[in-house]
């Protein structure tokens, strides 16, 4: 499949981190002035007369400079604006740790509650955000990426003439991906086991789900540990689909603890609960170097928290699977 054309770099600087917003203008449509498909496109959610405003502010660019509320409308032609800062985002109250920096990529292990890049409500606390500021690499761009609420290893790419060649990696599935998660332990569920089913991801829907047809995702799941009535869980995805390991775990009868999605989505509290994550961890990361040869692996040193150590009193699961 032919990659599409990137856009041309656009004339407005990142702000915090975030990219500007790029608009492509359609090649054909009714308007005169680019005032009249901004309006028509962003305007209801805008709000009335916002467009206007930032047009009388500069805030849309051109390649060839700011736009105003009469610069003729140009098929095919480039925009670049930034959203409207929203209310400020929490912080997100853990560090990304480097594991690994060269000239050519990043490789972070992310918190959990951290989106992995922005997305809706989540920019600013981003991890994509936070290195670019703190590394000072504006470029920086994700090779692929974790749910926000799953921690550990993810790559970025450092040199943005080779994003291409580690994305490549991950849509051929080379990388090889070890999980961790913990879950209640049923001896009667017969492990190891390769789970493949069909997931659909529907829009306006939290939870991705599993449909009759041909399967589109594959899990390799493994017993590791069983401590009481918990157990610690080795998961190796073989793709890639939206919560793919949470949905094959809950379909073993074994949701992970601390899952707000499955086996039901709990209502959406008021304030994120720090306390309990998530018990999935993207434990490693493995793959030969597109551009060296070399083949590497990275590791999280995390420490899932609802997993004792061996000198800790073992604690009873709660029989719905969640965090206590």
């Amino acid at each position: 499949m032919a990659r599409r054309k990137p856009a041309p770099v656009g004339p407005l600087p990142q702000r915090d981190g975030i990219d500007p917003v790029h608009v492509r203008l359609p090649p054909d449509g009714p308007w005169e002035t680019v005032r009249a498909y901004l309006e028509e496109r962003y305007g209801a959610a805008a709000g009335p007369g916002r467009v206007a405003e930032m047009l009388a502010e500069g805030a849309f660019a051109a390649l060839d400079g700011p736009v105003t509320a009469d610069t003729p409308y140009r098929p095919g032609g480039h925009l670049w604006f930034h959203r409207d800062p929203g209310p400020p985002e929490p912080a997100v109250p853990f560090p990304v740790e480097v594991l690994h920096r060269d000239e050519r990529i990043v490789v972070a292990d992310k918190p959990h509650f951290l989106a992995t890049t922005p997305r809706g409500s989540h920019a600013v606390e981003t991890a994509l955000a936070r290195l670019r500021r703190d590394l000072g690499l504006p470029r920086l761009s994700p090779a692929h990426r974790l749910d926000r609420l799953t921690a550990g290893v993810v790559l970025f790419v450092a040199e943005p003439a080779l994003r291409g060649a580690y994305q490549g990696l991950f849509e051929r599935r080379e990388p090889v991906k070890e999980y961790e998660a913990v879950a209640r332990f049923d001896p009667a569920v017969e492990l190891p086991v390769t789970v493949r089913s069909r997931i659909v991801k529907e829009r306006g829907r939290m939870d991705a789900h599993e449909v009759p047809g041909e399967p589109n995702a594959e899990s390799r799941i493994e017993l590791a540990e069983v401590r009481g009535e918990l157990a610690r869980y080795r998961l190796r995805p073989r793709t890639g689909r939206t919560h793919q390991l949470r949905v094959h775990m809950n379909a073993l009868g074994l949701p992970i603890l601390g899952d707000p999605l499955y086996p039901a989505v709990l209502p959406e509290p008021p304030a994120e609960d720090y306390r309990h994550p998530l018990q999935l961890l993207a434990r490693s990361l493995e793959f030969t170097d597109p551009v060296t040869g070399e083949r590497l692996r990275f590791r999280s040193p995390r420490r899932l928290t609802a997993w004792p150590s061996p000198a800790d009193p073992v604690p009873p699961a709660d029989p719905a699977g969640r965090a206590g």
